[in-house]
């Protein structure tokens, strides 16, 4: 029998370890209260189910508007990058001027003579004319540093300097930095002076034509070259095919016909000032004050010099015309790659 005054454990009185004993509902009752709290969530707001279907269209819809924003706006950045290569190649940075007051005129040649090229016929010869239309320019210096280049682009100039020469009654000094060698001196001989430094490099008085041949490694590797031409000579230059005797002589003889010109435009230009050796037109090159002994150059002096003591007009305007942004880009994108390699197998003439 239970005592009476004992307390029951139904009661809610504490263990053995004095912990209350609470009571534990049944699982059966726990899915009870979540359904019920289901059920009184849909009493409350009876279309949820679509309110949610909503949000997530809504969301879906803000995405596809965010993509077509980034995405327009991509195209927008391109348009205006297009826009502005065009624009640039529209107007080739030059200089433009209209300075009345006395100064002394700079137009640079640097770097390869070649079409295309910084040093080009086409800007060279738009720069000079610049400057020679310039009333306050007293005098047109040509500030030269460069090994050389192609025979055609140097004639272009020089006739360019000798016909505005006599068009605008003005003088033309060059002024030589490190190097006028080969073509870059078959321009500065129109001058009616050439400046140097002491240890300046000048003449090459030259022309050469190179390239490689490879028959030989090809026989050793057991690679057939298989050109196919129509003309006995059209393969004249393939570096894969051998060269005859016939196509070396007449490559010499087109060689000595274009040294025979550069020496005729050196002559000419220089004049009694030369004093010639054997060596001068083998292609030799001296220093800047052999240059002067030789009657190749005046005398020394930089591009101050001349401004302040020849031309009397120490304002020095610089004219030169260079290429635009938008050819410099394609060149630092591969362009002059390729131009190089076709040039490298085409293996022109050039005096360097």
């Amino acid at each position: 029998m239970n005592d009476p005054h004992k307390p029951d454990p139904q009661d809610g009185a504490e263990s053995s370890f004095g912990v209350p004993n609470k009571p534990v509902a049944p699982v059966g009752s726990a899915q009870a209260a979540i359904s019920n709290v289901a059920k009184n969530s849909e009493a409350l707001n009876p279309g949820w189910e679509r309110a949610t279907l909503e949000k997530l269209a809504f969301a879906s819809l803000n995405e596809q508007k965010a993509r077509r924003r980034w995405k327009t706006f991509v195209w927008l950045a391109w348009l205006a990058f297009f826009a502005f290569l065009a624009w640039t190649a529209l107007g080739r940075t030059g200089i433009s001027k209209d300075v009345t007051s006395p100064h002394t005129a700079v137009v640079e040649i640097k770097g390869e003579i070649a079409s295309g090229a910084e040093a080009s016929a086409d800007l060279i010869n738009s720069s000079m004319r610049a400057a020679f239309e310039d009333d306050g320019a007293k005098a047109v210096v040509l500030l030269i540093n460069s090994p050389g280049g192609s025979p055609v682009q140097a004639g272009i100039i020089n006739d360019e300097i000798i016909r505005l020469k006599a068009k605008h009654n003005k003088p033309v000094y060059v002024v030589v930095e490190e190097t006028c060698a080969s073509a870059a001196y078959y321009i500065a001989v129109a001058a009616d002076k050439i400046f140097v430094d002491k240890a300046s490099i000048v003449g090459s008085i030259g022309v050469l034509m190179d390239g490689f041949g490879f028959t030989g490694l090809m026989d050793k590797l057991g690679v057939e070259r298989r050109l196919m031409t129509a003309g006995e000579n059209k393969g004249f230059l393939d570096p894969f095919s051998p060269q005859t005797d016939k196509q070396r002589a007449f490559a010499q003889t087109m060689l000595d016909q274009i040294h025979q010109q550069f020496i005729g435009v050196v002559k000419a230009g220089r004049g009694k000032r030369l004093k010639e050796t054997p060596e001068m037109f083998s292609g030799l090159f001296w220093s800047g004050q052999q240059a002067i002994d030789l009657g190749l150059a005046d005398q020394l002096g930089n591009l101050d010099y001349v401004a302040r003591e020849i031309v009397k007009a120490e304002d020095i305007i610089d004219y030169t015309r260079r290429g635009n942004v938008a050819e410099r880009l394609v060149k630092r994108f591969g362009a002059s790659i390729g131009e190089g390699s076709v040039r490298a197998l085409k293996s022109l003439p050039a005096l360097r």
